[in-house]
């Protein structure tokens, strides 16, 4: 597990407390939720009943996609019983979705929550043979990468939302 930086690298100081922190899209004062929108379903690559997968709108990394619940609530903690039933087979199915694309050597699974108040989980393909890439450190090896062409974004998705329905 490697940095995409040359060493020395140097530590800084961490920032300032920031009290109250700013609100999140979807929480109140803030910018609204994306996944609530009336039209959000129209731009899932996928969906059920309570779930529905979506295409980033840039990445370093094809493959790349978030699912989101259909209902909002912001974390684990109050995630409805419905959803938490059935969010480990759905993870799965993504999980096997991606890999399908080939040349994945892992898929990696992030929640971070900072950006928005509505639940979302990241799913990330590490490429195959990436053993640099590997571990936590995975994200900024995405965001290092040249940007992928929003064609080849929205075709992988494609390839992706097919091998759910499969």
């Amino acid at each position: 597990m490697t940095l995409p930086y040359l060493e020395p690298l140097t530590l800084k100081e961490p920032a300032g407390l920031t009290i109250p922190e700013p609100p999140r899209r979807g929480e109140e004062g803030g910018e609204p939720c994306f996944p609530c929108a009336p039209d959000a379903r129209d731009h899932a690559i996928w969906a059920d009943d309570l779930w529905s997968l979506h295409n980033p709108g840039q990445t370093g990394l094809a493959g790349s996609v978030w699912l989101t619940s259909r209902a909002h609530f912001d974390s684990f903690a109050d995630m409805p019983e419905e959803y938490a039933a059935t969010l480990g087979a759905v993870a799965g199915k993504v999980e096997r979705a991606v890999s399908s694309l080939g040349d994945v050597g892992r898929v990696h699974v992030y929640r971070w929550g900072e950006g928005g108040a509505h639940f979302h989980l990241w799913f990330v393909p590490r490429p195959l043979g990436r053993l640099d890439m590997a571990g936590p450190f995975l994200p900024v090896w995405e965001d290092a990468q040249p940007l992928v062409a929003k064609d080849e974004i929205e075709a992988v998705g494609q390839k992706i939302a097919a091998a759910m329905d499969a």
